[in-house]
């Protein structure tokens, strides 16, 4: 079936005005003005001027849950799809936490092809807060190169719930994951959690200053906490992601703005643990991240006049770009057709995901085998 959008205001995510969008087969077929002669069979809907953007994509998302940092009972709730649908998210990377003995990737990569089946597009990373990293397959080359959903591996530093790995190790890890992924035709992202302790990231810092590692594959998450140095990185080429569900995010992503536009990335840490530690180390309280906090970021930073398609671009085409996904994160002929139409207020009216809507006048269409 084909379905043309008429009267779109769409931001590719460059604003590019009203415009006709023609969907078929899964991607956009056609863009311009009143397209709608000489289509026959053709779905016409009439957008009236409404916002349509690209999906968006988190590449940091806790798919199976994460926690458990104050015992069992505080483990965060696996994402449902409907969750997904809400948020506008319709590209995902699932990761593990701090906790890799109870939760395993044989459960991360199942969970990634179920949401893969219910219509998204789903990857994750192999590793978790531990070092050596837990796999799939026994080395980190092989889960790389072998399952199709694995696109690199999730490690963390500067924080005391981390192995603490040495700058050699990260940096051999990282050539592991660079070998592999060039034989895969994948990006072999190495993602850094990076915790609150001072030296942030210096370990990456010192990596891209003096060995030929590429500073692509070197991806510190949660740089809130650590702007100066990642400032720093920016100018020595690499990407830097804001986690979307922690305090100050608009602020701290708006200063990252002002330095290169094209490396920031945000991400929502969605069903992570975020907890407080008082100064012996014990937990006092706890949240988790959540999907919506990215729309939520975006409003935020629009309302303090950062053009909505700057904003977009941080969790589109910038993440398209730092993953490698040359079919997302883009309005444009070719491009899959995962689609948001957004209201006046920014709210998500609609979602299409591969050309099949799945959220449509505010309520989700589709959801889980096991949601209510």
């Amino acid at each position: 079936m084909m379905i043309l959008l008429k009267n779109a205001h769409v931001l590719a995510p460059e604003d590019l005005g009203i415009q006709d969008v023609l969907v078929c087969g899964g991607e956009i077929a056609a863009m311009g003005r009143k397209l709608g002669d000489g289509f026959a069979k053709v779905v016409q809907e009439d957008l009236e001027g409404r916002i349509v953007c690209p999906a968006l994509i988190d590449q940091h998302v806790h798919i199976i849950g994460g926690g458990g940092e104050a015992g069992p009972e505080s483990r965060v709730p696996p994402l449902s799809f409907s969750d997904c649908l809400t948020a506008g998210v319709g590209t995902l990377v699932g990761v593990l936490g701090t906790d890799s003995i109870t939760r395993s990737l044989r459960d991360l990569v199942a969970a990634t092809k179920a949401l893969g089946r219910l219509g998204l597009t789903a990857y994750c990373l192999s590793g978790a807060y531990a070092y050596p990293s837990p796999t799939l397959m026994g080395n980190i080359g092989d889960d790389v190169m072998f399952v199709q959903e694995i696109l690199g591996v999730k490690l963390a530093i500067s924080d005391h719930r981390c192995l603490h790995p040495t700058t050699e190790q990260i940096f051999n890890l990282a050539s592991q994951v660079r070998v592999a992924a060039l034989i895969a035709g994948k990006p072999g992202v190495v993602h850094c959690h990076v915790g609150r302790e001072e030296q942030g990231i210096a370990q990456l810092i010192e990596i891209a200053k003096t060995t030929s590692l590429p500073i692509f594959h070197l991806r510190p998450t949660h740089m809130g906490g650590h702007i100066d140095q990642g400032i720093e990185f920016m100018r020595l080429g690499g990407y830097v992601d804001v986690t979307t569900s922690s305090k100050n995010a608009d602020k701290d992503a708006m200063r990252y703005l002002e330095e290169n536009p094209a490396l920031l990335t945000l991400s929502s840490d969605s069903n992570g643990s975020m907890p407080k530690w008082d100064s012996s180390g014990s937990v006092v309280g706890i949240t988790r991240g959540r999907l919506t906090e990215n729309m939520k970021t975006m409003i935020k930073m629009n309302r303090k006049g950062v053009p909505l398609s700057q904003v977009l671009c941080t969790m589109t085409s910038n993440v398209a770009d730092a993953l490698l996904l040359s079919q997302k994160g883009r309005i444009a002929e070719g491009k899959d057709a995962d689609l948001l139409v957004l209201n006046d207020n920014l709210g998500i009216d609609a979602m299409m995901a591969h050309g099949v809507w799945m959220r449509r006048d505010g309520k989700n269409l589709s959801k889980g085998i096991y949601e209510d």
